[in-house]
C-alpha cells in the first residue's frame, strides 16, 4: 500500500523539492498541496492522507492551528511538522496541537521519507535537536514556567481571530473568511485583547511575530 501524504508549504519551490524527495521511491505517493493552514485543513478531511507534512508560518491559519484542526476533523491522519524553527514553545504547542513529529528543515532527505514511514506506522519522529530539547525540557520542568505560553488561554477560534489580525484583516474581511458576523468577530477580538493584556493592533502584530503566528 503507498502511503499517501498532503504537503503544505507557502512556498511553491519547497512543496516541489518535497515531493521530489518523497516520490523518489515507489512507496509513497503525494496526493495533494496546501499553501495555507486553512486550505490544509479542509484537503486533509477530504483526500484523508495518511500524513500531513506542514509549516508552522502560514498564511490564513498557521501549521499549529491547521494541526488542531486537522487532527480533531480527519480520524488516522497523522500530522509532521516540517520547520525551521527550533523554538520550544513553537515545538510544544504543535505537540499540544497533535503533531506527532516535528523535524527541521535542514535535515537529510532521508530523515523526512523516515519521518512520514513512522508517523504512517503510528509511531513519532524528531530531529535530534528537536529530541534534545524535549528532553532538556522534561527534566528541567521544576525550573520554572518559562516554557508555557499565554495562547493557550485563547479558544480555537480566538487564535484564528488573532492570526487574520496580525495579516492586516479588517473585521469585515476576517467575518467573511470565516462565516460569522463582525460584531463575532469584534468579540473575539476584544476577549483575545483582554486575556493577552493587548491594547491595540500594533500589540497584537508585535505579538503575532514574537510567538511566529506570523512572519
Amino acid at each position: 500500500m503507498r502511503l499517501r501524504v498532503l504537503l503544505v508549504d507557502d512556498h511553491t519551490v519547497v512543496r516541489q523539492g518535497l515531493r521530489r524527495i518523497l516520490e523518489a521511491g515507489a512507496d509513497i505517493q503525494v496526493v495533494g498541496e496546501a499553501g495555507d493552514g486553512r486550505t490544509a485543513a479542509e484537503m486533509a478531511e477530504r483526500l484523508r492522507p495518511h500524513v500531513v507534512v506542514m509549516d508552522v508560518s502560514l498564511p490564513e491559519l498557521n501549521g499549529i492551528e491547521a494541526t488542531r484542526q486537522i487532527v480533531k476533523r480527519s480520524d488516522g491522519t497523522k500530522v509532521l511538522i516540517l520547520s525551521m524553527h527550533l523554538d520550544e514553545v513553537c515545538v510544544r504547542e504543535s505537540l499540544k496541537a497533535g503533531a506527532r513529529g516535528y523535524l527541521l528543515k535542514d535535515s537529510e532527505d532521508l530523515d523526512l521519507v523516515n519521518a512520514v514511514k513512522m508517523l504512517a506506522q503510528g509511531r513519532s519522529f524528531f530531529s535530534p535537536a528537536i529530541s534534545k530539547m524535549l528532553l532538556e525540557g522534561y527534566v528541567g520542568e521544576g525550573r520554572g514556567p518559562q516554557a508555557e505560553d499565554n495562547l493557550g488561554l485563547l479558544t480555537d477560534r480566538e487564535r484564528e481571530v488573532l492570526q487574520l489580525i496580525a495579516e492586516g484583516k479588517t473585521n469585515k474581511e476576517i467575518a467573511t473568511r470565516l462565516d460569522v458576523s463582525v460584531n463575532t468577530v469584534e468579540t473575539h477580538r476584544k476577549h483575545t485583547m483582554e486575556k493577552l493584556d493587548l491594547h491595540n493592533t500594533a500589540e497584537i502584530v508585535r505579538f503575532a511575530v514574537r510567538k511566529k503566528i506570523v512572519d
